[in-house]
């Protein structure tokens, strides 16, 4: 079965009732036409004199009339407020299952991810709605089918030449969708990727607007703008002509065939064969009858458009999962709140020894290996471009490994990423990762935790009692409202709120004063986890190391303590005596 196929065929099944009950709802949008073709067939041979014509009885037939177009009415607005619960369940389990692969899947999620932000908000928008449509598709096509499959009997016992001549157009859409579906997927494509980089940039340029006004790049960044607009613009217009082609070759055949029609129902009228009702009859079939066309030309352009999307997102899945578990699951609440996250039990393995072997990384790492003790405090350090940040994230899963091994108390982790989490490790990145929400959220995400002890260890208690909102205080998108050594310090409290066996810090110092950092360290080694591991060039970091670990151009050039690393390695003296310069400026004020 074709993954767009198995995608679809999943969505209509996960919540079969709610799918059920709304295509039995729409189905009767399609069947009841029937009805009101057959009562305004009565109502005109009763006043072309075909029938006897009774005026009380007219009226009760055009009262027939309207009364089924009322009951038509209701039944598509209770329709359209019931299904839109399954179309918003179906586009839920999708996104669901997206973010659960992104974030709890074995491997690292940083190989699949799109290169922006922007790309990834377009696929779980866009590609997410594109194969729901194509879905919620079947239940037009099943109702068109049903009344097609009444019609033509009904019409066919009145002519059956002229019923002939409006099945043609069926044929003739089925052999031109067939024909224009790759065209259709390479051009939709195209229209999602270009529409997915107006997205990020977008988002780009508001994450660095100030970054844009001191650089007085205004004009430039608007041109910009404009410039992915046009090819978007170009794109869409391409892939939107292309599935309106489509259309209006489907409408211009329908409409052909009702010319046809009305050639050949003429002269039977004339012999009386074919009288006004039954012309009304045929008029009012016809519009639903070319709905079955139609259909199916909005679901053979559809299907390469649940392909393209489809395609797109099981990217974004890990590599061992494919498209069935793009909709797996069925954990969709609409009307109550979910059940509470059970909350993982506490690990038993409790660090020992955490190591790594021969680690080499996409041509940035060689070899490089480490060991760190329970009660330690060790430090990674080297200059701009010496693989500090990579190393750090290779070690958590966060990147992948071309060769080496990591291993935890001695036993060999297969997958990094989904074994070195809370609380086994936290990690304090280098960048600042805060999202537009209260402090108290940004820190704990969900999970119980005391926060002000966290943010205590991390020296932030002064900035929080200036805060009139405390815990409250909303820190903006992106936690711009805070300053940078806030952000990192906010940074480095959410990690530390975890209680983690392992702490490991990225360089979080880069945007600290002397004085605050060195009240951190002292913070986190009495009263913080028993373990650190840390990337920094500062001073009061690498005083306190129990080790250092040197790394120049991705290979580990020394390791064991500073005193020691300062007589026997070059690089480890080189970065120690412009650390001493750097940090001498900075009391200074210079």
């Amino acid at each position: 079965m074709r993954p767009v196929t198995r995608v679809a065929t999943r969505l209509a099944t996960f919540d079969l009732r709610r799918y059920v009950i709304g295509a039995l709802l729409w189905l009767p949008v399609h069947v009841i036409p029937l009805a009101g073709g057959l009562v305004l067939r009565e109502v005109f041979d009763r006043i072309s004199g075909h029938q006897p014509a009774a005026l009380e009885a007219t009226l009760w037939w055009c009262a027939a009339f309207v009364g089924v177009e009322v009951v038509r009415g209701v039944v598509i607005t209770v329709a359209w407020t019931y299904g839109v619960y399954w179309w918003t369940a179906a586009a839920t389990l999708l996104r669901g299952n997206v973010l659960r692969s992104v974030l709890t899947a074995r491997g690292p999620a940083a190989a699949r991810l799109p290169h922006s932000s922007g790309e990834s908000v377009a696929r779980m928008r866009d590609d997410v709605a594109d194969a729901v449509d194509f879905t919620d598709e079947s239940v037009s096509l099943a109702g068109t089918t049903l009344f097609a499959l009444a019609a033509v009997p009904i019409m066919a016992a009145v002519d059956p030449l002229v019923t002939f001549v409006l099945v043609l157009p069926m044929i003739a859409v089925g052999v031109l969708s067939r024909t224009m579906r790759r065209t259709i997927a390479r051009l939709h494509r195209r229209a999602r990727l270009l529409g997915a980089a107006v997205t990020a940039y977008v988002g780009e340029v508001f994450g660095g607007v100030l970054a844009i006004k001191t650089a007085g790049a205004e004009d430039a960044a608007l041109e910009r703008l404009r410039e992915h607009n046009r090819r978007r613009r170009d794109a869409a217009v391409r892939d939107r002509m292309a599935t309106d082609l489509l259309d209006a070759a489907t409408t211009t055949t329908v409409e052909l065939s009702i010319g046809l029609v009305l050639l050949l129902a003429a002269p039977a009228m004339r012999g009386g064969d074919f009288t006004v009702g039954d012309l009304a009859l045929f008029t009012s079939y016809i519009g639903w009858l070319t709905a079955l066309p139609r259909s199916i030309g909005t679901l053979l352009y559809r299907l390469p458009q649940a392909a393209v999307a489809t395609e797109r997102l099981s990217a974004m899945m890990a590599p061992h999962e494919d498209a069935a578990d793009l909709v797996k699951g069925t954990d969709v609440w609409l009307r109550r709140d979910p059940p509470p996250a059970a909350t993982p039990p506490p690990h038993a393995d409790r660090l020992r020894v955490f190591e790594a072997r021969g680690v080499s990384v996409r041509g940035v790492l060689h070899d490089v290996g480490l060991r760190v003790e329970r009660g330690s405090f060790t430090v990674v350090t080297g200059a701009v471009g010496a693989g500090k940040t990579t190393l750090v994230r290779a070690l958590l899963g966060l990147l992948p490994l071309d060769e080496g091994t990591i291993s935890w108390n001695g036993v060999p982790v297969e997958d990094p990423g989904t074994f070195l989490v809370p609380g086994r490790t936290a990690y304090a990145g280098q960048v600042p990762r805060l999202f537009s929400a209260e402090l108290g959220e940004n820190l704990l995400l969900g999970r119980a935790g005391d926060a002000r002890r966290a943010l205590e260890l991390a020296a932030f208690e002064q900035d929080l009692a200036e805060m009139p909102a405390g815990l409250d205080t909303l820190v903006g998108p992106r936690g711009m409202r805070l300053s940078g050594g806030q952000a990192q310090r906010v940074s480095a409290a959410r990690a530390l709120v975890r209680d983690p066996d392992l702490l490991v810090v990225d360089d979080l110092s880069s945007a600290l004063d002397v004085e605050t950092e060195r009240l951190l360290w002292q913070r986190i080694a009495r009263n913080g986890p028993e373990t650190v591991l840390v990337v920094s060039h500062r001073q009061a970091a690498l005083e306190r190391a129990d080790q250092v670990i040197v790394l120049d151009r991705g290979r580990v050039a020394g390791r064991g303590p500073l005193a020691e690393l300062l007589e026997t390695c070059p690089e480890m003296r080189r970065l120690w005596h412009a650390e001493l310069i750097a940090e001498a400026e900075e009391r200074t004020g210079d």
